[in-house]
């Protein structure tokens, strides 16, 4: 068996951004085939332009940046992207013909957009019944917040997630993702295939409502149970958890150099003393026991940190590792990409981009053994396959391509 789980599957996504770019790009990893939508004046919002901090090969952007953005390459490898403008009558009318062709449209536009352009759901059922159609928003599609728009931060924040991620002595502070949009990503890619099963079992294609906040939301399932049930607040932590004896990141050897330690009862404790060497202050009272070690955390903590500046990160989490402790180096993006346990399960892939060249690019997150898939298009340049979708899929001839073109329907390059 060599085809793709999802292959023959078609899938318009008018996503930007990151939540549902990254579910089209999982579903594209299985083998869909995910056409990209992409205006020729919004194009920016879909990450191709130049935003502070973007990363383009050899720091330069280029004379076409839109195509060489790091962001918008690592998003969107394996789809095809088109140019269209739906704001008029024949955009629309292209679209509506996609979707007689297509099996899911994903969008994560705020909830007015798509009835804006008279393309929602209920309008979408009208030309293919059986069309499933996936809509992630900040807030939902109904309530009190529908027509908010945020992006990953601001949900972090409204979450809940923010309030707890935060070291203990200072203020709120959001992970160092858009976690948020990664979150909804997944759910939106899990929830497209749940409705594909549905579809196949009874022939009825569905709406899915997907909130960023909502998706967020159960991933802090734990502190909202205890402040229904104990009116207990979650308190910020810092690196340190709730199940373990105690937990923290310690600097190492080396500039910004930094291991993570979690030590979970005293069976592990004993294991942790014995790989240090047994050192005098191992033995003091105030760390005898879980809970006077939890007391004593910081005193602990800068015991540790004397031992791990002695080491470099690798280092010293082979040494804790053999003696069974949890420990990770805290690698940073470049030792990721050096990492030889990465490449020796092919979790890299290099691949060619015609306009951003060759690079290492993270593979497929799973190991599927009958369909493992791969990295097999890179990101697409914009409007790169006009051709195949306009001319191929629909039927349309270079001329009325042409004169589309002219009048602005069909874009083949930004404006902005």
């Amino acid at each position: 068996m060599t085809e793709l789980p999802l292959e023959g599957l078609r899938i318009i996504s008018l996503s930007q951004v990151y939540a549902g770019p990254y579910a089209g790009k999982l579903l594209a990893d299985m083998g869909a085939e995910v056409i990209k939508i992409e205006s020729a004046v919004r194009s920016g919002r879909g990450g191709r332009q130049p935003q502070p901090g973007a990363v383009y090969p050899d720091g330069q952007p280029g004379e076409t940046p839109y195509n060489r953005s790091a962001y918008y390459n690592e998003l969107n490898r394996n789809k095809y992207a088109v140019g269209l403008d739906l704001s008029g009558e024949q955009g629309r009318e292209i679209f509506k013909k996609l979707v007689r062709i297509s099996d899911v449209v994903l969008e994560n536009f705020s909830p007015r957009v798509m009835a804006n352009f008279g393309l929602d759901y209920p309008t979408l059922r009208q030309i293919k019944p059986e069309i499933i159609m996936v809509s992630i928003s900040a807030y939902g599609q109904t309530g009190p917040y529908r027509d908010y728009v945020s992006f990953g931060r601001g949900i972090e924040a409204m979450s809940g997630l923010s309030q707890v991620t935060g070291y203990e002595d200072s203020q709120p502070l959001g992970p160092g993702i858009a976690y948020a949009d990664a979150t909804a990503g997944l759910h939106a890619a899990f929830a497209t295939l749940v409705a594909l099963r549905h579809r196949r079992r009874t022939g009825k294609g569905q709406h899915i409502d997907l909130s960023l906040r909502e998706s967020l939301i159960p991933l802090l399932g734990e502190h909202l149970l205890d402040y229904s049930m104990n009116r207990r607040s979650p308190q910020r932590r810092g690196n340190r958890d709730s199940s373990a004896t105690f937990q923290g990141c310690y600097r190492c050897r080396g500039d910004d150099a930094w291991i993570a330690i979690a030590i979970c009862d005293d069976g592990e404790w004993r294991a942790f003393c014995s790989a240090l060497g047994n050192p005098p202050w191992t033995t003091e009272e105030r760390f005898a026991t879980s809970s006077r070690r939890q007391q004593n955390q910081r005193d602990l903590e800068r015991n540790i940190e004397r031992w791990t500046t002695g080491h470099q990160p690798g280092e010293a989490m082979c040494i804790l590792q053999q003696a069974g402790i949890r420990a990770g180096a805290v690698r940073s993006a470049d030792e990721l990409t050096r990492d030889p346990h990465l490449w020796e399960r092919d979790f890299f892939e290099m691949v060619t981009h015609p306009e951003a060249g060759t690079h290492a690019h993270p593979g497929i997150s799973w190991k599927l053994s009958r369909t493992p898939g791969r990295i097999r298009m890179p990101a697409p340049c914009f409007a790169e396959h006009n051709d195949y979708v306009f001319g191929e899929l629909l039927g349309m001839s270079k001329e009325e391509m042409a004169k589309l073109a002219e009048k602005g329907v069909i874009a083949t390059v930004p404006l902005r």
